[in-house]
């Protein structure tokens, strides 16, 4: 369980490794620490807010790609903390809006992070758009940078359409209107444990975690 600072994982000095994720979301840091905990057991994440590190500022997501957004939070993480940093972009690309809205998932409707509006207007752009023509899929970027300057990136991909119109009171943003390949039922209406077993974030993180005992060593 999260602390009300964002600390997951065991208490520092009782063998642990700590790094810091690149966010100042607790809920974000418990998830991430879930999908890590096989890999490295000892892994203490600490979200930014957390009251052992220093202050840091707001880093602008100037990227033009998941990675390059990544690599941005995760380096200004490292560089403040001197500690192992990890950090993640993700949004949803769409077919036939050419990987629209990608890198600005979070702000499409023009308010970062109103979901709502954001699904809202995205399914009413697609709107006159046949099921069959609504190809999509989630897209995320793992980034790990270490203090002695060294970087890793992976990317994870979930592959399916955009319903019709919003179904299900589970996950958040676009989740409730996003139907996974060979799924009849979108995110929305999918358990947690459902989810994060198919997410690109799991994804993502999955192919980074089996690298991390080492890069963290």
């Amino acid at each position: 369980m999260s602390s009300p600072t964002g600390a997951v994982g065991p208490p520092a000095g009782d063998g642990a490794v700590r790094a810091v994720l690149a966010t100042r979301n607790p809920h974000k840091a418990v998830e991430i620490q879930g999908m890590l905990r096989r890999s490295v057991p000892h892994l203490q994440l600490l979200a930014l807010d957390d009251p052992s590190l220093p202050a840091t500022g707001e880093v602008v997501e100037s990227g033009t790609t998941f990675a390059a957004n990544a690599l941005l939070k995760a380096r200004a993480a490292a560089a403040a903390t001197g500690l192992p940093a990890l950090a993640d972009d993700s949004g949803i690309a769409v077919d036939v809006l050419g990987g629209a809205p990608g890198v600005f998932s979070a702000r499409w409707s023009g308010r970062h992070g109103d979901d709502g509006a954001n699904l809202a207007l995205l399914l009413a752009q697609l709107a006159d758009v046949p099921v069959e023509e609504r190809g999509a899929a989630f897209v995320c970027a793992a980034a790990l940078v270490l203090p002695d300057g060294r970087e890793v990136v992976h990317h994870g991909r979930l592959d399916g359409v955009l319903a019709g119109a919003a179904r299900g009171s589970g996950g958040f943003g676009y989740d409730p209107a996003f139907r996974p390949a060979g799924e009849d039922r979108t995110l929305g209406e999918m358990s947690a444990d459902e989810k994060d077993a198919v997410s690109h974030r799991a994804r993502a993180f999955a192919t980074l975690a089996r690298q991390l005992p080492d890069l963290l060593r």
